[in-house]
C-alpha cells in the first residue's frame, strides 16, 4: 500500500528526519515497523502565518519497498563515429543535449568559445577584482554557460516541454544534491554547480564524445541542394571546421557575433521582445524580517526571498532572478558595457538580497528610440550597456547606483551604501542611464512593489545598474514539430539563445527535445 501525506512542521522539526517519520505516520494513523517506509517528495516554505511552518510531502510504503530511482546514466550509449552532431555552446542546453544525443549512441562535439569551467574562474576574478573583460570567458561564456556562477537557480514553470525530473535527477547523478529533488525552490549553488558542469563533461567524453574549449565557431557551412540549403559544419577563429550530420546552435542569449554571422551566411534570425531594468538590492535580515515575520530568521529556515510583478503603463514589471543571501557580479561580455546579474553560493549566506527587477521590452520600445530591423532589440539593449559604462569615467567595471528612495525621488545619492557588487558604483541619477519609457514604469512597479511588501521601499536598498541580459533579445525561428530552422536543414536552434529557454532547467529541457528530434529524424530516416 502507498499513500501520499502532507503535514506542517516547525523548521527544526523538518530538518530531522525522525520526526518527519514519525509525523507522517502519526498523520496516517500507522505504527512504526520494519515495512513501513516514508519518502519526503516535496517541501516547501509556508510564511503566510505569523510563524512560518515547512509543508512537507510524503509518501509512505506499508508492506512494500519504495520504487528504485531512475538511473539515466545507465541509459547512455557508446558513441557511434560514424553519427556526429556539433553542439555550438557548453551551457545547459548544449550539455544535455550532449547527454540525450548519448542515449542514442551518437557523438556529441561540443564546441565552447570560453574555458573549461575551472579555468573559467580565473576570469572572473579578473572582471571582478581588476574590471578586464574577456570577451569569450566571463560570467556568461565559458562551460556551464550564464548559469553555472549565477546561482544554478532550478525552478521553471516549464513542466509541458518535457521531463524536469529527469534533469534534476541526472544534475544529481553527477554530484547535486538530491534535496533538489524535493524542495519547492531548488538551487544548487555557484560554489558547487561548477564540479557538477566537471562531471558532466567527464561523463560525455567517457562514453565517446568531444569537448572543445577555446574553440570560437564564426562561421557556418551552408550549401544549396534540391530542397534548399543545407548546413554541413561550421567553421572557427582558428580556421578549422568541423562536418557533422547536424548542427544544434546553443550560444546562449549574449552571443551577438553569432547572430551577426547568421545574417552574413544567411539564416534568418528575427527580433524579439525581452526585459531590462535594473538589480537592487536590500540586507537579507530585512527581507527575512518583511517575508518571514521575524529577525533574525530561525536558524533552520533558509533566507527568505520574495517574487513581485504588476503592470504599469501596459507593460509588465517584475522581479527577476532573485538572489536571497546573494552577490551582484559584474557579468559583461565586452569592452564598454556595464551588465549585472545576480548570484549566491550553496548556502546563501551573504549579508545581501538582490533581484532583478525589470520592465518588459516590445517593438515599440525599441522603434521608439530609433533602433528598426532584425537587430532593433540588441541595439536597444546594447546602448543601454554602454550608456551604462560611460557614467563611469575611469573605464572600470563601477557600476551606476542609487538608494530606492532617492531613485523615486529624483535624488542623486550623497553616499552608496556597502553592497555585494565588489567593483564598486558610480552614484548616479538612474534616469540619465534608462530610457524613458523604462524608466518610467520602473517607477510606477517599484512603487507597486512597495504596497504589496510592507518594508520594501527603503533607502537602505540600493538600485545597481543595469539588468539587461534577462533573454535573448534575438530569436532564431525553427519548426515547432521538428525543431529544424525554418530555412535551413540540419540547423537546430536550441535555448535561450536562440530564444525558446529561460534558465537553466528549461534550456536542458530544450536540449534533451532537440537532440531527440534529431536522433528522429536525422539518423531514423
Amino acid at each position: 500500500m502507498n499513500q501520499r501525506v502532507e503535514f506542517p512542521l516547525t523548521p527544526s522539526q523538518a530538518a530531522d528526519h525522525l520526526i518527519v517519520q514519525a509525523t507522517a505516520l502519526q498523520e496516517l494513523g500507522l505504527e512504526a515497523h520494519a515495512d513501513v517506509h516514508v519518502r519526503v517528495v516535496r517541501r516547501s516554505i509556508d510564511a503566510r502565518s505569523r510563524v512560518p511552518r515547512v509543508r512537507i510531502v510524503a509518501d509512505v510504503f506499508v508492506d512494500e519497498q519504495p520504487p528504485d530511482d531512475e538511473h539515466y546514466l545507465s541509459r547512455l550509449q557508446q558513441a557511434h563515429p560514424g553519427k556526429r552532431v556539433i553542439i555550438v555552446g557548453a551551457g545547459p542546453a548544449g550539455y544535455f543535449a550532449a547527454l540525450e544525443l548519448l542515449e542514442h549512441g551518437i557523438t556529441p562535439i561540443v564546441l565552447e568559445r570560453g574555458r573549461d569551467v575551472r579555468l573559467r574562474r580565473r576570469d572572473l576574478r579578473a572582471i571582478q577584482q581588476d574590471g578586464v573583460v574577456d570577451p569569450h570567458s566571463n560570467y556568461c561564456y565559458g562551460e556551464g554557460g550564464a548559469g553555472t556562477y549565477s546561482d544554478g537557480k532550478l525552478y521553471t514553470r516549464s513542466h509541458k516541454r518535457g521531463s524536469i525530473e529527469k534533469v534534476l535527477r541526472l544534475l544529481v547523478e553527477h554530484g547535486a544534491t538530491p534535496e533538489i529533488l524535493v524542495d519547492t525552490h531548488p538551487h544548487i549553488g555557484s560554489n558547487k554547480l561548477w564540479k557538477v558542469v566537471q562531471e558532466i563533461r567527464e561523463t560525455i567524453l567517457r562514453f565517446g564524445g568531444e569537448v572543445h574549449f577555446e574553440t570560437h565557431v564564426n562561421g557556418f557551412i551552408v550549401e544549396k541542394d534540391q530542397n534548399g540549403k543545407l548546413l554541413r559544419g561550421v567553421r572557427c577563429a582558428d580556421g578549422s571546421e568541423f562536418i557533422a550530420d547536424a548542427t544544434i546552435l546553443a550560444t546562449g542569449h549574449s552571443a551577438r557575433d553569432i547572430f551577426a554571422r547568421c545574417v552574413r551566411d544567411g539564416i534568418t534570425i528575427e527580433p524579439k521582445p525581452f526585459a531590462l531594468g535594473v538589480r537592487i538590492e536590500h540586507p537579507q535580515s530585512l527581507i527575512d524580517e518583511i517575508q518571514y515575520h521575524q529577525s533574525p530568521r530561525d536558524p533552520y529556515l533558509p533566507a527568505s526571498s520574495y517574487s513581485l510583478v504588476c503592470q504599469a503603463d501596459g507593460r509588465g514589471v517584475f522581479s527577476f532572478c532573485m538572489c536571497p543571501g546573494g552577490l551582484i557580479v559584474p557579468a559583461a561580455t565586452s569592452p564598454g558595457e556595464i551588465v549585472v546579474n545576480g548570484m549566491s553560493m550553496s548556502r546563501r549566506d551573504s549579508p545581501f538580497a538582490n533581484s532583478g527587477t525589470v520592465v518588459a521590452v516590445e517593438q515599440a520600445d525599441w522603434e521608439q528610440r530609433g533602433h528598426g530591423g532584425v537587430f532593433g532589440a540588441l541595439e536597444f539593449q546594447a546602448h543601454v550597456e554602454r550608456t551604462a559604462f560611460a557614467s563611469n569615467e575611469d573605464g572600470s567595471q563601477r557600476a551606476p547606483a542609487q538608494r530606492l528612495v532617492d531613485y523615486l525621488d529624483g535624488n542623486v545619492s550623497t553616499s552608496i551604501p556597502k553592497t555585494s557588487y565588489i567593483p564598486g558604483h558610480v552614484s548616479v541619477d538612474m534616469a540619465d542611464i534608462l530610457p524613458p519609457m523604462i524608466d518610467d514604469r520602473l517607477r510606477s512597479g517599484i512603487t507597486q512593489f512597495a504596497s504589496q511588501m510592507r518594508g520594501y521601499l527603503t533607502n537602505e536598498a540600493v538600485i545597481v545598474g543595469v539588468e539587461s541580459r534577462t533573454s535573448s533579445p534575438v530569436r532564431i525561428p525553427r519548426s515547432k514539430e521538428t525543431y529544424e530552422h525554418v530555412q535551413v536543414q540540419r540547423l537546430f536552434p536550441c535555448g535561450e539563445g536562440a530564444g525558446y529557454a529561460g534558465g537553466i532547467v528549461s534550456a536542458a529541457l530544450d536540449g534533451q527535445n532537440v537532440a531527440k528530434a534529431i536522433a528522429q529524424q536525422v539518423f531514423t530516416a
